[in-house]
């Protein structure tokens, strides 16, 4: 059946780039993180190409996300980042889901959730090495380690491990790198010499996963690498294959007058008589409305800039005195093989990181999968 629009998505490209990570992390093993629908590229299906690729652990940001793989029988270890007073944390320890702990209330929420469950939880406890985001910093890591080891020594948790998350890993040579590195050290070395005994520690994310080997110890956490897009496009693309197409068929193809307005505002006039294509894609779709009279798509053979306002549900294109009818497929963005522009392209003509671009292609556009973990 043929759709208005549809993001396609490569799931061998997204095992083959956890095997192009896998490579870079030497001994360390690989977490794929498939929070956000894996980037917006499919919880589940993304989540099983990462597996099937090598990845021996997933993460995620939420605690509903880890539920989800579980109930689609995804059953490796799993970590969840981020977490809030009153989540079902029993449901987790009962699901056999690793939990990221960066705070003393939630050590005490999750050690009563396994108590109430009849077994241990399995928790990471999270420092805040210099991000002042998530986790617990210097003035508040004694407390948070002596609540786990008095949790864990009650029976109710098994501290296994520590982590953290760069602020700048994607900025080569930038100071705080080497700092963050220190503080994270320093914070393990206390934990450890109060009684945690740490099955794994893990700080790098894609970018130092790909640059930084001082950084990998037991675990890896690519995210965006893992769906074929750089973390520092400044650097290069490292080898990695992107994993999604997004693309369209055209709704209306139709001739126009010069000096026709396009779209709201009529901030796009035509030069001269004219094509116009229909693109049955919009902001409600994930099309940035700021990419108005700016993002380039691929349509009838050539490169052409959207003419106009980005509407929620469609915007228009000016194909000159080119043809193209009805049905006819436009390409938004892809790996670029075709002339397609990236969703890299689409991320440097607004100023913004290739992560949004994919992520925000919301539930209206379905997703179409091919390779071997289908």
């Amino acid at each position: 059946m043929r759709v208005s629009a549809e993001a396609r998505v490569d799931l061998d490209a997204i095992g083959d780039n956890i095997g192009l990570l896998r490579e870079r992390a030497g001994d360390a093993e690989v977490m794929a993180m498939v929070k956000a629908e894996a980037y917006g590229h499919g919880l589940v299906e993304a989540g099983r190409a990462a597996v099937a690729g090598g990845a021996t652990w997933l993460g995620v940001a939420k605690l509903a996300e880890a539920l989800r793989l579980r109930e689609a029988g995804v059953d490796v270890r799993t970590l969840v980042c981020l977490g809030v007073p009153g989540e079902p944390y029993e449901e987790a320890v009962a699901r056999d889901v690793d939990l990221a702990v960066g705070a003393v209330w939630m050590v005490e929420e999750v050690a009563g959730a396994a108590e109430r469950a009849g077994r241990p939880a399995r928790i990471h406890l999270k420092a805040d090495t210099g991000m002042s985001r998530g986790g617990a910093g210097e003035r508040d890591w004694p407390a948070l380690v002596d609540a786990a080891l008095k949790a864990e020594a009650s029976g109710h948790l098994r501290v296994v491990g520590i982590m953290s998350h760069f602020a700048c890993a994607d900025e080569l040579g930038h100071p705080s790198i080497a700092a963050q590195l220190d503080a994270f050290g320093a914070m393990t070395r206390h934990a450890e010499r109060v009684g945690a005994r740490f099955e794994v520690r893990h700080i790098a994310n894609s970018a130092a996963t790909l640059t930084l080997p001082e950084s990998r110890f037991d675990i890896v956490r690519p995210g965006i690498a893992a769906y074929g897009l750089t973390p520092m496009p400044s650097v290069g693309t490292f080898g990695l294959r992107p994993a999604m197409t997004l693309a369209a068929s055209a709704a209306l193809v139709k001739r126009v007058a010069a000096g026709s307005g396009v779209s709201y505002g009529l901030t796009y006039t035509t030069e001269r008589e004219t094509t116009l294509a229909l693109v049955p894609a919009g902001y409600g779709d994930g099309i940035p409305r700021h990419g108005s009279n700016l993002l380039e798509v691929l349509a009838a053979g050539r490169r052409r800039t959207i003419a106009g306002r980005v509407c929620m549900d469609q915007f228009v294109i000016d194909l000159g005195d080119d043809d193209m009818a009805p049905g006819d497929e436009i390409v938004l963005f892809g790996p670029g093989d075709q002339g397609e522009p990236t969703a890299q392209d689409w991320a440097d003509a607004l100023g913004t990181i290739s992560y949004e671009i994919v992520t925000r292609i919301g539930i209206r556009v379905p997703r179409a999968y091919s390779g071997r973990a289908v």
